[in-house]
């Protein structure tokens, strides 16, 4: 099988996944009654699987690099922290689809932009019609699926 279709697969696999998580991760919060604290579960077994996985890829040597990496990626924390917060607060009030649509939205956006100026060591890929097109196209059907 080729690379690039195997990355596809996975980041497919990925994508799946998020509405699962959503879905969740908000019945957990409901359960306890604390979104936040559901979150901190979350993470927690976020962190252990991420952990297993540094250990059997023997990944480890890297975990010393870490203090020494520039400061402004370890931002990435709280973003995923932001999407898992409030994801796991909106979704039950607004629905898992709603909030994955809107999600997915505001990925393609920063990413059409994160591509076009090649940020933080992104693949440069200049904006075009033909992105900006699917773009729209996503945002139409995200207007639709709030109207039916």
């Amino acid at each position: 099988m080729p690379q690039t279709t195997t990355y596809a697969l996975v980041m497919f696999a990925a994508g799946m996944g998020i509405p699962i998580l959503a879905a969740l991760n908000a019945a957990l919060g409901r359960h306890i009654g604390a979104p936040a604290a559901a979150s901190v579960l979350l993470f927690c077994v976020a962190a252990v699987v991420a952990l297993v996985t540094t250990l059997l890829t023997r990944q480890t040597g890297a975990l010393s690099a870490i203090p020494l990496a520039p400061k402004h990626t370890w931002l990435a924390g709280c973003f995923v922290a932001f999407y898992v917060l409030s994801i796991t607060w909106i979704a039950p009030k607004f629905g898992i689809g709603n909030a994955v649509f809107f999600v997915l939205l505001g990925q393609l956006v920063s990413a059409a932009v994160i591509d076009h100026f090649g940020l933080f060591g992104a693949r440069l890929t200049p904006f075009s019609l033909s992105r900006g097109l699917g773009i729209a196209l996503m945002a139409a059907g995200v207007f639709v699926t709030q109207k039916v």
